[in-house]
């Protein structure tokens, strides 16, 4: 009975991992699985641990299928190595946390050394905002997000992703290598049974980034939406992930005590990341996602 209740866990483990796509989305359960996705490899070691006990081959070779099924997932992620080389732009996204106290000492610490941060959860006129504009010359700000910049900001409006209040915007900014298109958005929030609405705005966002013809184009912020979420992939592509093309690891953001997923995203067309990660946002109860990116010549 033991050796037949591992081969069964193992053989719905290794199912759930390489066929996730194909789970009916029960009612919004199933993306908030996707998005736990990796975390199912805890799974093996317990399984393989249990399997030795059996001394059973058998047992063993079908506890290593999910875990030769995890490792092609996610083995690349955790072996990959940032390509490096010039970079034109240092960029970092946060949700500060509209409570967060410490905002201001968040944002300080993530800005240094950056062009461009993009915040969301911000209070107008608070301490994130303050900090922020005393360190930066250019920004713009509508609602609760908002974008700072080393360079000018030469175009800038709010943008609509479907919510009935403000929560994302559109600005160009002009760098020495041509301009940059700029998008900030806090798309709405996803929990088991709950995410038509996160749907919604996703589908917004893809028609946006659709519509807009910039050569080099820039996707900042909280989506809400894993890399595993099978939402994501109206995103990604047509743009490219930072952290999957130049970080190492998984890049979680949330929660930032200890974080089991990556809400919060650094997505572009027309760039090249460079190197990518995640550091700590004093306060709040996400961590900052941080990337470096090339611009080609002219725009």
């Amino acid at each position: 009975m033991l050796r037949r209740s591992i081969i069964a866990v193992a053989g719905v483990l290794a199912l759930i991992l390489g066929g996730h796509r194909l789970l009916p989305e029960l009612g919004g359960f199933t993306p908030v699985l996707e998005s736990l996705l990796p975390w199912l490899g805890v799974a093996v070691p317990v399984l393989l641990v249990v399997a030795l006990f059996t001394r059973s081959w058998q047992v063993i070779v079908a506890v290593l299928v999910p875990a030769a099924v995890w490792g092609v997932m996610f083995g690349p992620a955790l072996l990959r190595s940032p390509p490096g080389g010039p970079s034109d732009l240092s960029v970092a996204t946060v949700n500060v946390g509209v409570t967060n106290a410490a905002s201001g000492r968040a944002v300080r610490a993530v800005s240094k050394g950056r062009d461009l941060i993009a915040a969301q959860e911000l209070t107008p006129g608070g301490p994130a905002a303050k900090a922020l504009g005393e360190r930066f010359p250019h920004h713009y700000q509508v609602s609760t997000v908002g974008l700072w910049s080393r360079f000018p900001i030469v175009e800038a409006r709010k943008a609509d992703i479907g919510l009935d209040w403000v929560r994302a915007l559109r600005a160009v900014v002009r760098t020495p290598k041509g301009k940059l298109t700029v998008y900030v958005m806090h798309l709405a929030s996803a929990r088991p049974g709950k995410t038509a609405q996160r749907d919604e705005t996703l589908a917004h966002a893809r028609k946006i980034i659709d519509r807009d013809e910039s050569e080099h184009l820039l996707l900042l912020g909280d989506l809400n939406t894993a890399t595993t979420d099978r939402k994501r992939s109206g995103l990604v592509p047509p743009l490219s992930d930072a952290q999957q093309e130049a970080g190492s690891g998984f890049g979680f953001t949330w929660p930032s005590s200890f974080p089991l997923t990556r809400p919060d995203h650094i997505l572009y067309r027309g760039l090249t990341a460079t190197s990518a990660g995640v550091e700590p946002a004093a306060g709040s109860d996400h961590r900052a996602a941080f990337a470096s990116l090339r611009l080609g010549e002219g725009s």
